[in-house]
């Protein structure tokens, strides 16, 4: 249950509108899709083969996923041994999980929330992962602390994200191009005019916010689309992708 209501910030109670409304059979069939493959990441399905953002060594670890969505990030963990959590924004993507968990016998607590106030003790988890999800829809500056908070010493934070020229590229509505179409000096909050609120912030503050939450940058992936890859989702298509990064996955350490 989300016990946070109406003390919700903004922007999180517009994403989460906006989400539960994109709710339907389109992501049920997606989701299903998902639970059933191998790990796979980002807008192209990269495999985890060719795009390692899952750690090796999973087994024992208790993660948690911030912005999980469906669920699919969670249950490849639990195959790999790991005692996930997931939480969400969206009532109505946590109410497709469950379902999903049902289908396929994997079962992890999901939590109905603001990944940016997870309601879990400190130094609960071992690794704390995010693809498209808190990374996107959160506030940076909230979301990474919590994140911190919620890993044990040397924990690991693993997020994949839209890379920054993609963010500086993108238009409201078709495919990047380009152009640069927003300033990057200052860059943080990008509404849509759907009504959701993303966020993206450039190479140098992400880094110095991570320094400063109390982490270690270990890595960071430029993603590019494999050759002959294919997407639903229109907002980048594959000759820019496959000249420029569209996708970024950062992996950090808690050392504090």
């Amino acid at each position: 249950m989300d016990s946070q209501g109406a003390d919700l910030p903004e922007h999180v109670r517009r994403n989460r509108e906006v989400w539960d409304t994109r709710h339907g059979a389109w992501f049920g069939a997606k989701a299903r899709a998902q639970w059933a493959a191998e790990p796979h990441w980002g807008i192209w399905a990269t495999p985890q083969s060719e795009l390692p953002v899952l750690p090796d060594d999973l087994a024992g670890k208790d993660l948690i996923e911030l912005g999980c969505g469906t669920g699919y990030v969670s249950a490849w963990a639990a195959r790999a041994g790991a005692r996930p959590v997931g939480i969400d924004n969206s009532e109505h993507q946590l109410a497709t999980a469950r379902q999903m968990q049902q289908e396929f016998g994997v079962s992890f607590p999901l939590l109905h929330g603001n990944a940016e106030s997870v309601p879990c003790p400190d130094a609960s988890f071992d690794v704390a992962i995010s693809e498209h999800g808190a990374v996107s829809w959160c506030d940076p500056y909230a979301w990474i602390p919590e994140a911190a908070r919620l890993l044990r010493p040397g924990g690991e934070l693993i997020f994949l994200r839209d890379s920054t020229l993609l963010a500086l590229c993108v238009p409201d509505e078709g495919p990047a191009g380009r152009t640069l179409l927003r300033e990057q000096a200052g860059m943080r909050r990008i509404d849509n005019s759907d009504g959701s609120v993303n966020f993206s912030l450039p190479h140098g503050p992400m880094v110095r916010l991570l320094r400063d939450s109390g982490f270690l940058l270990e890595d960071l992936i430029e993603v590019y689309a494999p050759e002959n890859a294919s997407t639903d989702f229109d907002y980048v298509d594959l000759e820019w992708a496959r000249q420029w990064p569209s996708a970024e996955v950062w992996k950090a350490r808690r050392v504090e």
